[in-house]
């Protein structure tokens, strides 16, 4: 049993924390407890004042293969194509003990950030036949109790030909959800229903990298949806990116979200690898390359954010950290600080179809605690410095200590000058 004392709360709040056997046995507010006595002193304790206690963070959807390969794989022209080309010679050449290595490597970052469940994506069948899969279900299993792991099947195009026997063989072979690119594909109606009929043969759920483009003629996210409720679809669906979503007139974003809404759809925005890679043919007015957030929000669809790559061609750049995706749902999404965390937080729960996470009991005991006096401060700061639980046992904690140069001391009061007759120097020219 733990005590998580005097936490503060998203709301405000300061409360007690207890947790037994991998859950939330209680919580109480602090007042309650001072005046009750509740809580008493028993079993471990860890002290959370001045500290904000959300739960973990869960990341939707990575790309762990690719990580931390911007070094080696150089994006030449910044934009989309020029990241597949630069993936194409490293994805030939790639083994299954690098894969493996990369991988563990993005996760110690993201767990010691409070990120404690992953989507990743993972190529298939091509260039990089099966060995990023293989690698990757080693790392799912071995990483089982500290990030939990779920594996999307990526394969290319055409989804008719050998990319689609592909997807059928990952799924048999250890991934866990179907994936490809179907606006990619020379006919991608086709590709959708072929995804879907991969995954519904499976029993398995679809993630599809969806209109990742500003061409406002690409809607596959509308035939997805259509799809979906036609046949019936049920293991669960997820369409990511949908940047032209943006890019169509007001009555068509809200026609095409109360679609994905009415299919159960949870739709990814991927707000940090969109700003880099779209938009660039555009120097004028150039669109930010998310998708229409406000529109789907309004419509009832379930919103989550992920932060996509890490330091690989599609994304130069970037700390593995949650926080850092909320912040650029703020500034660039334009989303309430708040909304911003639920995005990462609950939202993605959803959609990845995990339990809820909530500061009550019965709840998961996957938490993690950050300075900060508000959740605003924790998110706007967002610190190195964090505490993660995983079923109830801390999994990262990471401290961080600043030494400051001496700051020269105020004059004392005496020392200060008078100030000139004058309050407005210029007036004595006058």
């Amino acid at each position: 049993m733990t005590w998580l004392r005097s936490a503060t709360t998203t709301d405000g709040r300061l409360i007690d924390v207890e947790l037994r056997d991998g859950f939330i046995r209680q919580v109480v507010a602090v007042d309650d407890r001072r005046s009750r006595g509740n809580g008493a002193a028993t079993g471990d304790e860890v002290d959370l004042r001045g500290q904000v206690l959300l739960p973990s963070f869960v990341e939707p959807h990575a790309h762990l293969d690719k990580a931390l390969t911007a070094t080696v794989a150089r994006n030449v022209t910044g934009d989309l194509a020029g990241a597949i080309t630069a993936m194409q010679t490293l994805l030939a050449a790639m083994t299954v003990a690098d894969v493996v290595a990369r991988a563990e490597a993005a996760l110690r970052i993201g767990l010691a950030a409070g990120t404690t469940h992953v989507r990743t994506h993972v190529n298939v069948g091509e260039l990089a036949g099966m060995r990023a899969l293989e690698a990757l279900v080693d790392v799912r299993e071995r990483w089982r109790g500290l990030v939990e792991l779920q594996l999307v099947a990526l394969v290319s195009h055409p989804l008719s030909g050998q990319p689609g026997r592909d997807l059928r063989r990952a799924l048999a072979e250890g991934a866990d959800v179907a994936g490809g690119c179907p606006h990619l594909d020379p006919e991608p109606a086709r590709a959708v229903a072929i995804c879907l009929d991969a995954a519904g043969e499976a029993g398995r759920p679809i993630d599809l990298h969806t209109d990742e483009t500003l061409d406002p003629r690409l809607l596959t996210l509308a035939t997805l949806a259509d799809l979906v409720i036609r046949t019936g679809f049920t293991p669960g669906a997820a369409a990511s990116h949908c940047v032209s979503l943006s890019m169509q007139p007001p009555d068509v974003q809200a026609r095409v979200s109360e679609q994905v809404a009415a299919a159960g759809i949870g739709v990814v925005t991927l707000p940090q690898t969109n700003l880099y890679l779209q938009g660039r043919a555009q120097p004028v007015g150039t669109p930010r390359g998310l998708t229409a957030i406000g529109p789907l929000h309004r419509a009832g669809v379930t919103v989550a954010a992920g932060g996509d790559n890490l330091r690989d061609p599609f994304n130069p750049v970037g700390r593995g950290d949650a926080l850092e995706t909320a912040s650029l749902l703020v500034t660039a999404g334009h989303l309430d600080p708040l909304a911003a965390l639920d995005a990462v937080t609950a939202a993605p729960r959803r959609v990845l179809g995990l339990p809820a996470v909530t500061l009550t009991a019965g709840s998961p005991a996957d938490l993690v605690a950050l300075p900060g006096p508000t959740a605003l401060d924790a998110l706007a700061a967002a610190g190195p410095a964090r505490t993660v639980w995983r079923a109830g046992r801390i999994v990262a904690r990471t401290h961080v200590h600043t030494d400051l140069a001496a700051v020269p001391a105020v004059p004392a009061v005496s020392a200060i000058p008078a100030p000139h007759p004058l309050s407005r120097p210029w007036e004595a020219a006058l």
